[in-house]
């Protein structure tokens, strides 16, 4: 087969720069803080919460009354110019009440929460680290502690310290000590059997040491979410407390000040309203604050919605061209009859530190029935290409093309739900490391019997027998047994095949492998490479092959797509590529591939293949 169509930019040129127009939104990204004030929730809770501690650290000077002062004259006295919010049943200013419970306040939510760090963090790592009978001892305390009636204990403690708050909160810590214990061992478990973990220790280092500078790192990010949101648990606990006359009744708090007040709630509600307003905002700025944390910390990079990615696009389109309009690669089929063909792809993804585009402008296409090899080195953009065809770019990526065509269709005109029903249809896929894309949760046979219902609206009955069929056609012996099988249970050769019955189960007229050797050993590979040849002879279908080895490309592709820095560097049939590559990087590739191996003979058979086609065509 040979390539018809001129190339749509010159191959070899080298890619340039992403598109380095501005994107307001860039700067300043590195940084938690940064990232979190500019979400519109997290600014609102810092502020809230900022106004509120100074409030509470200035209340000694700013308060305009002393707190304890009694003014007969001001008893229930509404709020006025000298008394901003009143005064309460007995002449106390409540405006400065509340500035001085609001140190108060803090203060018990501090306490409770340094207690329950104190005890939950350090006990935690310990359980997950060392595991053993650290652990089991450490979850029999923790579970006793949830298990006692906190409210009993409570009561115990305030009646024997004279309802000393500080000591209350800190029984309050030790109980809310456990949610610090189960989130550490648990991040410490999943971080333990991490190889960087097993290679510190071969090099000597200290368990001490390891936790220090490489376990408690991946445990700082969720302690301070937890923290946030245990703060207004804990504020809310003590100002449950003071109302119910625990942890001095006649303390300014919130919760002593919410306990006068319901008492004459019926004639004068305001003395409610305003420690509930108080206390109710201050949670709430906590709980939006962990929430918000949460969602900047865990995510890698922003993700942007239909609306924030339409006014870039817009943006970027008022700004002009970009500076780089190039795309590479070539055609060599009309659209219509084209397997698939992509048109000016370009991949980017919205990091923290701007947008980075990480595939620039690439042309190619797969006739019905070719076998279509895309080649490079890691990061070269292979992956990004196929997941653009399948539509499965993670979150924070998005591409742009002028056109991609599946089975002589414009997919990219397709509202989004009509373009996801190619999947399974019109489009397979076997993904790389089978083992990662089978759910241990399911049996083999259901996880291949359940897309063909759902998907090709197939009876069970029916849907069986085609699962059994495709696993015997791709060479698994007991199909019936490999039916009731759980994927550990397979080797990963197996596993493998099984990803391979499920996507040509649905006999799709295009099938996407992406990297599907890499994680098999060399006989299997050669098995795996040979099924996919026989099983695309035999349903016609085009077959997309993503790989860094140039000895998969020799043993099954009929034409090779170089790929270097998302741009297409050489695109040519196999025989002249291995012959005569116009590329220096397809020549080291070529060379760091074969070189010596006994795989030549397959490019000599390319060569003759190829030269037989000129023939045929002239």
């Amino acid at each position: 087969m040979t390539t018809t169509a001129a190339p749509i930019a010159a191959a070899s040129a080298p890619p340039g720069p992403p598109d380095a127009r501005a994107d307001s939104r860039a700067a300043g990204r590195g940084s938690v803080l940064g990232r979190l004030l500019r979400r519109p929730a997290g600014l609102a809770s810092v502020l809230v919460l900022s106004i509120i501690v100074l409030l509470a650290i200035l209340a000694p000077w700013i308060a305009p009354h002393d707190p304890n002062e009694v003014i007969l004259s001001q008893a229930r006295a509404l709020p006025s110019a000298e008394h901003w919010l009143g005064g309460d049943t007995t002449g106390r200013d409540v405006f400065s009440r509340l500035l001085v419970g609001a140190r108060i306040t803090l203060w018990g939510a501090l306490v409770a929460i340094l207690t329950s760090l104190v005890i939950g963090l350090p006990s935690g790592l310990a359980a997950g680290y060392f595991g053993g009978v650290t652990d089991r001892v450490g979850m029999w305390v923790s579970d006793a502690l949830q298990s006692v009636p906190g409210m009993v204990i409570l009561l115990i403690v305030g009646a024997n310290t004279g309802n000393d708050l500080t000591i209350l909160m800190v029984t309050i810590g030790v109980f809310m000590s456990p949610g610090y214990f189960r989130l550490t061992r648990s991040i410490v478990l999943a971080v333990r059997g991490e190889m960087y973990i097993d290679a510190a220790q071969v090099s000597g280092l200290s368990d001490l040491r390891i936790m220090r500078r490489h376990v408690v790192r991946q445990v700082v990010a969720p302690i301070v979410i937890q923290s946030a949101l245990t703060a207004g648990l804990a504020m809310g606990m003590q100002a449950g407390l003071q109302f119910l006359g625990i942890g001095g009744g006649t303390t300014p708090g919130w919760g002593a000040a919410m306990n006068e007040g319901f008492k004459v709630m019926r004639t004068d509600p305001l003395l409610l309203l305003w420690p509930s307003i108080a206390l109710g905002v201050s949670i709430a700025a906590f709980a939006v604050l962990g929430s918000t944390l949460g969602d900047v910390i865990n995510a890698k990079a922003p993700v942007l919605t239909r609306r924030q990615r339409r006014r870039i696009e817009a943006e970027n389109a008022a700004a002009g061209p970009a500076p780089r309009t190039t795309t590479t690669g070539s055609i060599s089929v009309a659209a219509v009859d084209s397997a698939v063909r992509l048109e000016n792809l370009r991949v980017a993804y919205e990091t923290p530190n701007g947008e980075v585009e990480v595939v620039h402008g690439i042309t190619l296409d797969v006739a019905p029935g070719e076998v279509l090899g895309i080649v490079g080195e890691s990061g070269s953009g292979k992956s990004q290409t196929v997941f653009s065809i399948l539509d499965l770019l993670p979150q924070t990526g998005y591409y742009t093309a002028d056109a991609i065509w599946v089975g002589g269709e414009d997919v990219t005109t397709l509202p989004r739900r009509d373009r996801a029903r190619l999947l399974g249809h019109e489009i397979g896929y076997i993904p790389q490391e089978p083992m990662s894309n089978l759910d241990p949760s399911y049996t083999i046979g259901y996880q291949l019997i359940e897309p063909l219902r759902a998907v090709h609206g197939m009876q069970r009955a029916e849907a069986r027998e085609r699962a059994l069929a495709m696993l015997d056609r791709v060479g698994i012996v007991e199909p019936e047994r490999v039916m009731r099988s759980y994927p550990h249970e397979l080797s990963g050769g197996m596993a493998q095949r099984v990803l391979i019955a499920g996507a040509i189960a649905g006999k799709p007229s295009v099938l996407v492998a992406d990297e599907p050797t890499t994680a098999l050993d060399v006989t299997v590979q050669a098995e795996v490479l040979e099924l996919l040849r026989e099983l695309q002879q035999e349903y016609g279908m085009a077959l997309v092959i993503v790989t860094h080895n140039f000895g998969v490309v020799a043993d099954i592709c009929d034409r090779v797509v170089v790929m270097r820095s998302g741009a297409i560097v050489e695109i040519d049939d196999v025989g002249p590529i291995f012959t005569h590559p116009e590329n220096d990087y397809t020549r080291e590739l070529i060379a760091a591939s074969l070189d010596g191996a006994a795989s030549r003979g397959e490019l000599d058979l390319a060569e003759r293949r190829a030269e037989l086609d000129r023939k045929d065509q002239a």
